[in-house]
């Protein structure tokens, strides 16, 4: 029963010689004599019970749980807890006029919701000072139906948020986050941990409406030891660090999981926090020299490895790596390093040094049987029992790809090794019986649950002399 509807039926409580119907009209009257602009019903209503000498106040405004919102709901106040805060942005209408939108997301006991802020909304002062697990009351907002049909929150010019200093049982963050092994396909607005896996990846591109875009793509390691995918569409570069170690921990506030070609990933948007354990300062990084390969952009990509044995990856971008050569030890200064993935440019600090501790390409051959499908950069020793075969593989959006794969064995076991569209050719020259060393390849699930290696803008391929 709507608010009009429950007043009217405490007034004909106490006028039961008039029908709804006697009401309506006095209602009509008023409005008409007032002015329509001026008066709603509700407010219509009030004044005819005061002539009628009667007495009706609005029913008691209780608040309400966000299970209970539907579209269409009026005057709505919870009290929730904030999950994540979004940008504000500025959008052009139809008509070309221009306004700003703040997203927010927030949750309770049962459930969580989006927020939408418009215009002077997105601007108030106090949202500065909000920030995830903070407790807020909503006032007065309005609900509306998403793309998808699901209950929004409106905060629009009669609407007010304002920060809630009771006690509440609504859990807090830390009591929502689960580590990432744990969480089910279809779970959205979660809290997710774990540790980087492997190197913090960003890209730019152009959607299919002509609007650019960008994310941040990596995989994030559980407490079972498994690797999962996570995209971060709408973050850029300045949204993370510049130095984040390898297998820093991590946190991320506002995702959404779901099934992908058989594989759970993680998807985040621009109102995802991203909370990132990191060094405030660049450290030297000292490393050998194990390959040296240059990609179609015509940059510099260096494989090398550190005194702990872990591979790392370089991106010269300035070519500040010109003097140096396979087999030597640089020191670098790096603009950015995520993970193992380390970037130099014009403003980095680069020098040859002398070093007995840093492993030798020789040291760090793994043996096929040892080989796990974690993502990890492996090199490999081994024998080519199938020459390389070359074919054209389509993709689900039409698109046609060179796969080029062989097939090798050590003392130990066989494997696959695959090269992708530009890597394909690393294998172009290798013939059967010939014995190769294979660097910076890294190994994943293949067909039938084998294990196989695939080659990596990294990669480099040598044939024993």
């Amino acid at each position: 029963m709507s608010e009009f509807d429950a007043l009217l039926t405490k007034l004909l409580e106490q006028k039961p010689d008039l029908t709804r119907s006697d009401i309506e009209n006095l209602i009509a009257q008023k409005k008409e004599k007032i002015g329509a602009g001026y008066l709603t019903d509700q407010g219509a209503l009030f004044l005819v019970a005061s002539d009628l000498g009667l007495a009706i106040s609005e029913p008691a405004k209780t608040e309400i749980g966000i299970k209970d919102l539907y579209s269409g709901a009026k005057e709505v106040t919870l009290q929730t807890r904030v999950l994540n805060v979004s940008p504000k942005r500025q959008f052009s209408r139809k008509d070309g006029s221009q306004f700003l939108l703040r997203n927010m997301t927030v949750y309770d006991n049962d459930s969580s919701v989006t927020v939408k802020l418009w215009d002077e909304k997105a601007n108030l002062p106090e949202m500065a000072d909000i920030k995830p697990g903070d407790l807020i009351k909503i006032i007065k907002a309005y609900v509306k139906s998403d793309l998808n049909g699901e209950p929004t929150i409106n905060i629009g010019s009669g609407s007010s948020i304002e920060r809630a200093t009771n006690e509440s049982k609504i859990p807090s963050l830390e009591s929502r986050t689960k580590d990432v092994s744990e969480i089910a396909d279809g779970e959205k607005n979660i809290i997710v941990s774990g540790t980087i896996d492997g190197n913090i990846g960003y890209s730019e591109f152009t959607n299919s409406r002509g609007t650019p875009g960008s994310a941040l793509r990596f995989r994030m390691k559980g407490k079972d030891g498994r690797s999962t995918r996570i995209v971060i569409w709408n973050k850029t570069e300045a949204d993370i660090p510049k130095v984040v170690p390898p297998a820093a921990k991590i946190r991320l506030l506002g995702v959404k999981a779901r099934m992908n070609q058989q594989e759970l990933e993680v998807h985040g948007n621009e109102s995802t926090v991203i909370d990132l354990e990191a060094d405030q300062e660049v450290q030297p990084v000292i490393l050998r020299v194990l390959s040296i390969v240059k990609n179609e952009n015509g940059q510099k990509m260096i494989l090398g490895v550190n005194k702990e044995k872990q591979l790392l990856n370089i991106v010269d971008a300035a070519d500040v790596t010109a003097a140096f050569g396979q087999g030597d030890v640089l020191e670098c200064m790096p603009s950015k390093l995520y993970g193992s993935n380390i970037t130099v440019d014009s403003e980095s600090f680069v020098r040859k040094i002398e070093s007995d501790d840093i492993p030798q390409l020789g040291d760090l051959r793994t043996k096929i049987v040892d080989i796990k499908p974690d993502n990890n950069y492996y090199c490999i020793e081994a024998i080519i029992l199938r020459p390389p075969e070359r074919r054209n593989v389509q993709t689900k959006s039409g698109e046609s790809i060179t796969l080029s794969e062989m097939y090798v064995e050590d003392d130990t076991a066989q494997i696959w090794v695959k090269g992708w569209r530009n890597q394909a050719r690393l294998l172009d020259e290798c013939s059967i019986g010939e014995i190769v060393t294979v660097v910076g390849v890294v190994a994943k699930p293949g067909l039938e649950g084998r294990t196989e290696l695939f080659l990596t803008p990294f990669s480099t391929i040598k044939k024993r002399n």
